[in-house]
């Protein structure tokens, strides 16, 4: 009993933090924004408005026009009731589920139905007070460029990172914690840039190195490891919605080399490529200068919209293109600008200053471009593999030209003996003589005549053209006369005939579209019941000669060895290609219509009335046009990111929302004091990590202080640092890390999460948006249909569960047992070495205590696991090993 109260006491302690995240109000908006408005105008406001009510057209007293107006009801009564989906008749209706059945013109897509049930779910968040009308107001682009985040950021002239958080303590009356223990320094900073626990050794050096710059020291070591890349990838890859699969199509196909813009990622971190060209090189690899790196340094970073959404386009093509351009707009602009654009998709965005016009002219950027693979390494690789190949070929038209030749020398010396195979199987047929007689008696190929015997079958007599019909109407007991008759009517038809070459592949034969049409060719060569239909294998069985043989075994050698010279096929890299044709607006979103022409270009309130824009504008233009320090949103949304990476909270809590709907920052000097010197030194991540984690504010515990909390109860201000649980990488990872098991190759095709023996860090597991892998999904892992700018952590029964009873788990604590019991000593010492590997810190005398009781227990006959393998079990589901202070 005591060995089960252990185990769950580390489990429970594991969870006992978890909190649920609230819905975002500002998602919320968003979703009904871009989802549910557009469909309300475009399907139920003709009916239902204030317009229809004036136009004498309003139908059922419902207005849908508005809040006020849905909420208050119909005829019908209440038709929407919040957070309860299943009890309102606004989806009853739109599910055909009762007598009401809207809209009347037809049932709308599942799809549509369901963005109605989560925006139900969520609250009905609606963000109208009036009716919205059809008709565009107009947006004020001159007063739009006033909002705080499309003015230029200006670095605050003497101040620090510290300087600037100081003045919000003195100005909220906040006094700061105490600085944090090295310990605790060195487990958050080993964590927050390689997603991995520190070593017992990493610890103690760090707390006995007196050297001033032991700090950072620290902070280099870290960064050059390669698991930092790995880390700071994966955050990235949140935002660029990484997946390798498609959610919304009928036939999943994975993208076999999506890793390539996975590894790609991780190695752009590694080298510390600066943001800037990281951005230009996703948006438009292919059309930067060469010089600017090599081939698939640039190709390969494609894949942010490479591996986006790609939809079933049997029907309703255009809709399904619109949802894809949909997907690239959304993509670019919130990871890039931290801006709502695709909320102007079917009408000028209601919170910042970017009219419908604008979305279709970044959207036209992309009408046309396609999604396909692309080798990635040099020219001169590809040539080389090209005449390789090209080498192959050449052999292998060698082989198959002789089997092709000797075939068809056989079917050319049987076409003149057709009347005697006719009048020889007609015999056969009647069972008076066996095949293999008749073919050695009347001097025939034993391999045409059996194929002649199986074409008279009465069942090929629907399919064979008017020439040959006299060989079917012919009754079994004919006489030889008339066989011969109508056999050599058969024969002249057929010398005719131009003869095709014998089938090299075993299949078909392989013909000109003329020949292959012709039915006389097709029923008496080309289809698998052809009496003279000779395939390359039949070939090389029946009719080579000794010199045949000796010259088809010369060529294969020859084959073999091309093959074998071979390269390596070159891998090929998920791409975005071609340039885009441009758009018009369409009304309320609608493919079927059509407004005003859209050039092609960059948003207004960020372009200027002198930006370029036009049919010539490039992809390139559009990286060049986000890449630049003229504009005020890149380096503000990168370095806010980061910044919530490391403290848990962005200095904007909304990072890909810097739009009306948005946070105001809590710093706003420090944020753009942060961009401006991040711009000034090569807009450099490593360089942002260095000054973030130099900084006072990042060194502080996380120790809690009740005058604090009364006044900034979230930590808003940066008074001490906050707890963070593990996100399910760093948990997973650190599981194999501690138990010993972990397997540090870096990059290379995906595993699969399923197989509990994987031991590789989970960056490089398969994310599908299909079917996500259960551990992920139940550990919070973002949805990669969409760009994530933050996790959310929850707490269900189903994760205690998986602590409990998952075979990986169970694997990692027999691997760290085992561990454990191999060192040298005393069970107190294995312990006290259990608490220094898993939490990097020793034991202390009441842990110690426990432990010893703990494993003096008798085993038990139903235990899955060893007292040892139990007591790992319950150190590695624990709570301290799962929070970061």
């Amino acid at each position: 009993m005591f060995s089960r109260c252990l185990l769950l006491l580390g489990i429970v302690v594991l969870f006992d933090s978890g909190f649920e995240a609230s819905a975002d109000d500002s998602k919320a908006i968003e979703h009904f924004e871009s989802k549910i408005r557009p469909v309300l105008v475009e399907q139920c406001l003709s009916c239902h408005s204030s317009e229809a009510a004036t136009n004498k057209k309003l139908r059922g007293g419902l207005l849908l026009d508005n809040k006020a107006g849905w909420m208050k009801g119909g005829d019908s009564g209440k038709v929407i009731i919040p957070g309860k989906p299943g009890e309102s008749l606004l989806v009853k209706s739109l599910h055909y589920s009762g007598d009401l059945q809207m809209p009347p013109k037809g049932k709308l897509p599942a799809t549509i139905i369901a963005d109605f049930e989560k925006w139900i779910t969520d609250g009905a968040v609606d963000p109208r007070i009036e009716s919205s009308g059809i008709k565009s107001t107009g947006i004020d682009l001159k007063k739009g460029r006033e909002f705080w985040a499309f003015q230029p950021p200006k670095a605050a002239v003497g101040a620090t990172i510290d300087s600037l958080v100081r003045a919000k303590w003195e100005a909220k009356g906040l006094k700061p914690v105490a600085k944090a223990d090295r310990r605790t320094l060195l487990r958050r900073a080993t964590f927050d840039l390689t997603g991995l626990p520190p070593t017992p050794d990493e610890v103690e050096a760090f707390e006995k190195d007196p050297s001033p710059d032991a700090w950072d020291k620290v902070i280099e070591r870290l960064l050059a490891k390669p698991q930092y890349g790995e880390r700071w990838g994966r955050h990235w890859l949140d935002v660029a919605r990484y997946a390798e699969d498609q959610a919304h199509t009928f036939e999943v196909k994975p993208k076999a080399n999506a890793y390539v813009y996975r590894d790609w990622v991780i190695r752009a971190f590694n080298s510390d490529m600066p943001y800037d060209t990281f951005v230009r090189f996703q948006l438009a690899g292919d059309l930067v200068a060469e010089s600017m790196g090599d081939k698939s340094t640039r190709i390969a970073a494609l894949g942010l919209l490479g591996l986006g959404a790609n939809y079933y386009k049997n029907t309703a093509r255009e809709q399904a293109i619109a949802e894809e351009l949909d997907d690239r707009v959304d993509v670019v602009t919130r990871a890039f600008l931290g801006l709502t654009v695709s909320c102007a998709r079917c009408h000028d965005h209601k919170f910042d200053p970017i009219p419908t016009r604008d979305y279709y002219s970044i959207a036209g950027i992309y009408y046309g471009t396609n999604l396909t693979d692309t080798p990635i390494v040099p020219d001169f690789e590809l040539k080389a593999y090209a005449e390789a190949q090209a080498k192959v070929k050449e052999q292998d038209d060698a082989v198959i030209g002789l089997l092709g030749r000797v075939g068809r020398a056989a079917i050319l010396e049987a076409v003149p003996q057709t009347t005697k195979y006719i009048m020889a199987a007609r015999e056969v047929k009647t069972g008076k003589i066996k095949l293999d007689e008749k073919a050695k008696n009347d001097g025939l190929q034993r391999y045409f005549l059996e194929r002649w015997v199986k074409f008279l079958d009465p069942v090929n007599a629907v399919k064979v053209p008017s020439a040959l019909k006299e060989l079917f109407v012919l009754k079994a007991d004919a006489n030889a006369a008339d066989v011969q008759k109508s056999a050599e009517v058969v024969l002249i038809a057929i010398q005719k005939l131009e003869v095709p070459n014998a089938s090299p592949s075993g299949k078909k034969n392989s013909e000109s579209k003329n020949k292959a049409t012709d039915p006389l060719i097709k029923a008496m060569f080309l289809d698998p019941t052809a009496p003279l239909q000779l395939n390359a294998a039949d070939t090389e069985k029946l009719f080579l000669t000794k010199e045949d043989k000796k010259e088809l075994a010369k060529l294969r050698t020859e084959l073999e060895s091309r093959k074998a010279a071979l390269p390596k096929a070159p891998i090929q890299a998920p791409v975005i290609s071609g340039q885009g044709q441009g758009m018009k607006v369409y009304i309320r979103g609608n493919p079927a219509t059509k407004g005003e022409d859209a050039p092609k270009g960059f948003l207004q309130v960020l372009g200027g009335k002198n930006a370029k824009s036009g049919q010539d504008y490039t992809r390139l233009d559009l990286a060049e046009a986000i890449a630049t320090r003229d504009n005020p949103l890149t380096a503000r949304v990168i370095v806010n990111r980061v910044w919530a990476w490391h403290f848990g909270r962005g200095l904007v809590l909304t990072p890909s929302n810097f739009g009306g709907l948005g946070d105001r920052p809590s710093h706003p000097e420090l944020l753009d004091h942060l961009a401006v010197d991040f711009m000034n030194h090569g807009w450099s991540i490593k360089w942002l990590h260095r000054k973030v984690m130099n900084s006072a504010a990042y060194q502080l515990s996380s120790e809690p202080d009740t005058a604090n909390s009364k006044v900034d109860a979230a930590n808003v201000y940066l008074w001490r640092s906050s707890r963070k649980r593990l996100d399910v990488e760093s948990w997973r990872d650190s599981l194999l890390s501690v138990s010993g098991n972990l397997d540090s190759t870096l990059g290379g095709p995906t595993f699969d999460l399923k197989d509990a023996n994987a031991r590789r860090r989970t960056v490089y597991a398969k994310v599908s948006r299909h079917d996500l892998d259960g551990l992920l999904r139940l550990f919070d892992f973002p949805d990669a249909n969409v760009t994530s700018d933050k996790r959310n952590s929850t707490t269900v029964p189903q994760q205690q569960l998986f602590a409990l009873n998952s075979e990986f788990m169970l694997n990692q604590a027999r691997a760290f047992a085992n561990r454990l019991e191999k060192l040298s000593g005393s069970d107190s010492d294995r312990i006290t070495t259990a608490y220094r590997i898993a939490y990097q810190r020793p034991a202390t005398s009441r842990e110690i205590e426990l432990g010893m009781q703990f494993l003096k227990l008798p085993a038990r006959q139903e235990d899955k696991l060893t007292r040892w393998q139990q007591y790992a079990q319950a150190i590695l589901a624990s709570n301290e090993f799962l929070y970061i202070d």
